[in-house]
């Protein structure tokens, strides 16, 4: 706490004793001052909400420093418009003026190397004093900690996984009791409570996949029915009255980024055109809210014979040298903004799946059609949480979390978020390694047609 604290004041005075240098009436009590320092405190509260903040202990260095980046910037800008608007008056500018960019330029540069040190600095201090924590996973076969391990181990500092057993091991709770994490992954429902309750009851921190009871229980909520205490989840989508908001909301934004955007959209088309001369908009099929068929706008990213209709793998040689960069950004994705102006998309939603991807992840994962009980999206919370190449069934469950906790803030909460995409371009937009959807189908399949026996391999 003493450390965020820190971080915070500096940020705050840093961004005010450079300005006061061309503003004295910062660093004296008045009241531009009194309003510029509600801004930047309120704001910049506000967006490491948003952003995650300064969060030693959970997450590694680099992404502290785009999340803190990111909603410092923000609160600069926020703080800056407000001082330029408090200084239009008859005794300072007569008009409004953005005046001093160069001192916006130095704070942040300062601010932003101050956020770099306290990320390792705080990181090392936490670390220093909390080891990791000792860990065991409990699963049902290779594949599922195949699966989850690489995960679990890019966290080393916070946990130490000292055994990997099957749910069916004798000596289950001999380990728990070992242990102060338990990661429980893929195990059939009845297990995973039992394990659950005994962790609980033995005090070890918990963590464990979703599945769809866990959906359904995140709109929940608590109800008393004479005496009797229940738990009470009601399946409905949208009401009108949301769904006019997400709509106005939709158009606003769509429109705005079409107008802030265009110099960059002719940019795209020309590279793409100057690359090869074929067509620079490309057209396919996806699906949408109620499983309705529409064209969605793309930015082409593959040559024109090589565009069929299959996800892209490592080193896919159907993409060109502008997709490359267009996909590392996901540029290709802004001609979208015109099938959200048509009422086909949202601008937060899950993602449009092709066709003949629908089809196939619905056979193999019936849950699979719930998503489109809302529109599809330009971003989601896959989008920001995930990755081109998470699982189908994640990618699901992400979707799923977005449809019940719904909100208007939610919604903004995303939109911001997904800047953060440009911190980790290479990671988001990693494609599919060959065969890895062959494989997740192969244990889908094994999973349904051998059901325990399947599992205990």
């Amino acid at each position: 706490m003493i450390i965020k604290f820190t971080l915070f004041f500096i940020l705050f005075a840093l961004f005010f004793l450079i300005f006061g240098i061309e503003n004295a009436w910062l660093l004296h009590m008045s009241r531009t001052a009194a309003v510029t320092i509600l801004t930047f405190v309120f704001f910049g509260t506000a967006s490491m909400s948003i952003y995650g903040g300064y969060g030693i202990g959970i997450y590694k260095s680099k992404p502290i420093i785009s999340s803190m980046s990111l909603s410092t910037a923000l609160t600069d800008i926020v703080t800056y418009l407000i001082l330029c608007i408090m200084n239009t008056n008859a005794a300072n500018n007569q008009t409004f003026k953005l005046e001093n960019l160069h001192l916006l330029l130095i704070v942040f540069i300062l601010q932003f190397i101050i956020i770099i040190a306290f990320a390792y600095f705080g990181n090392h201090v936490y670390f220093t004093i909390n080891s990791p924590e000792k860990c065991c996973v409990i699963t049902t076969s290779k594949y599922a900690l195949n699966n989850v391990m690489p995960k679990i181990n890019k966290y080393k500092k916070q946990y130490n996984v000292t055994d990997a057993i099957l749910f069916t091991a004798p000596d289950i709770y001999d380990i728990i009791n070992r242990c102060d994490t338990v990661f429980v992954y893929d195990v059939p429902i009845s297990s995973r409570t039992a394990i659950i309750e005994y962790c609980y009851a033995n005090n070890k921190n918990i963590y464990y996949n979703f599945e769809m009871s866990d959906i359904v229980a995140l709109r929940g909520r608590t109800a008393i029915l004479d005496d009797k205490p229940l738990y009470a989840s009601q399946v409905k989508g949208l009401t009108d009255e949301q769904k006019f908001v997400k709509r106005a909301m939709d158009i606003i934004f769509s429109s705005v980024g079409l107008l802030i955007l265009f110099p960059l959209l002719i940019v795209c088309a020309v590279l793409i055109k100057a690359e090869d001369g074929g067509s620079v908009l490309f057209k396919q099929k996806r699906a949408t809210i109620g499983g309705k068929i529409f064209s969605v706008y793309k930015f082409r990213t593959m040559k024109e014979e090589g565009s069929v209709n299959r996800s892209v793998t490592d080193d896919d040689d159907r993409i060109t040298k502008v997709g490359k960069i267009l996909r590392k950004f996901r540029l290709d994705e802004l001609p979208q903004l015109i099938n959200i102006i048509n009422g086909d998309m949202s601008i937060v939603g899950p993602r449009p799946e092709m066709i003949e991807n629908v089809d196939e992840y619905v056979d193999k994962l019936p849950e699979f059609s719930y998503r489109l009980r809302v529109k599809a999206g330009l971003t989601g919370y896959a989008q920001i949480s995930g990755k081109y190449n998470t699982s189908p069934k994640d990618k699901l469950v992400l979707d799923l979390m977005y449809i019940e906790k719904y909100s208007l803030w939610f919604d903004l909460k995303i939109i911001f978020q997904t800047l953060t995409v440009f911190f980790k371009a290479s990671d988001s937009t990693e494609a599919f390694k060959k065969a890895q959807e062959i494989e997740f189908f192969k244990k889908e399949d094994g999973d349904k047609d051998g059901g325990d026996s399947a599992q205990s391999h």
